[in-house]
């Protein structure tokens, strides 16, 4: 059976970064292909008595040239790979990605990715070992308008001069409807198609970690109000930035904060703030938020094993010390009950 892999709206930017509409047009870069009815060159004639002269500046090379012509040409820019594993660096050479990744045990995590992959049916397995992994054919399903591609791919761990890597190596690509074999140029897109399906599997999985780990830790999370290197007020989280972000959502919502929008990369959050249900202070044993109803910017920044937390208005300008500090109780009440729920 064939594993069939979709990309649904949500992760067009994984299965291509070219914008173009159907197949057709993306093989057209203008007009039509009358070009292609154009007459051959002919020998250029001179007058008697006429001495030409040439310059090498446009001089056609004679040689008889391989390639794809009118709508076998693709005018897509290549795909591109997205970098979803840190620290990694990716080589590309003809049909064949490989990552290259810091450490040994960064390339057991990835090749565990691959291996749990292909066990839970992300695509067929024709054969495997400990050596490698090579596929059935993959359809990909892109959008309704592409045409329908399979491709089949040997997945191998390697080291090279002290580097750890995942070789990525398209075996062969064709359409599923004709049985058409890519040429190697068109073929190049799907070694980096399943290197993204790798890639971000990858970061999925981290994720998910991330967030159960954050789980798990949350009883551990002292909240305090210290100073930045500037000297100003800013609350202070003890506990790692990846940790704090994945948790810190459900604790604004507890407290009447709701979550408009939020950049995991730039560590901000935009919140609105509602006060809560007054059992809400009861329960967590503080006074009343002084605060108003209205929109914020948080702010987090990575201290290494802490996370400090800045509140601003939607004008940017910080809350007062003391509200920050009345911020800061608040917080530390409301995860000390959110640990005995």
């Amino acid at each position: 059976m064939k594993s069939v892999v979709k990309f649904g709206l949500s992760a067009v930017m994984v299965a291509t970064l070219a914008a173009c509409s159907g197949a057709e047009t993306r093989r057209q870069a203008s007009d039509d292909f009358e070009y292609l009815n154009a007459p051959s060159p002919s020998e250029w004639n001179t007058l008697p008595g006429q001495k030409p002269e040439f310059t090498g500046a446009y001089a056609i090379p004679q040689s008889n040239f391989e390639g794809a012509v009118g709508s076998n040409v693709d005018i897509r820019p290549p795909q591109q790979i997205l970098e979803l594993i840190p620290g990694a660096r990716y080589e590309h050479v003809g049909s064949t990605v490989t990552i290259w990744v810091p450490r040994a045990e960064q390339l057991q995590r990835v090749w565990d990715t691959v291996q749990g992959m292909a066990k839970e049916g992300a695509f067929p397995v024709k054969t495997s070992s400990a050596e490698g992994i090579e596929t059935g054919w993959v359809d990909w399903v892109i959008n309704e308008d592409d045409d329908a591609i399979e491709s089949r791919y040997l997945l191998t761990p390697t080291e090279s001069r002290g580097r750890h890597g995942l070789r990525i190596t398209l075996l062969e690509a064709r359409r599923s409807d004709t049985g058409t074999v890519l040429p190697e140029v068109a073929g190049q897109r799907y070694a980096t198609q399943m290197t993204n399906l790798i890639a971000t599997s990858y970061d999925a999985e981290i994720r998910e970690e991330a967030r159960i780990r954050a789980q798990e830790l949350v009883k551990n999370i002292p909240i305090s109000l210290g100073k930045d290197r500037s000297g100003l007020p800013v609350i202070v989280a003890r506990a790692p930035y990846d940790v704090f972000w994945e948790r810190l959502p459900s604790i604004l919502t507890e407290l009447g904060f709701k979550v408009e929008d939020r950049n995991r990369s730039q560590g901000t959050l935009e919140v609105d703030y509602n006060n809560p249900d007054e059992m809400l202070w009861d329960k967590i044993g503080t006074e009343r938020l002084d605060l108003a109803q209205r929109t914020y910017n948080i702010q987090l920044g990575d201290l290494g094993n802490r996370t400090s937390i800045n509140f601003t208005d939607k004008n940017g300008k910080p809350v007062k010390e003391e509200t920050l500090a009345q911020l800061s109780d608040v917080l530390a009440a409301v995860i000390d009950y959110m640990n005995t729920k």
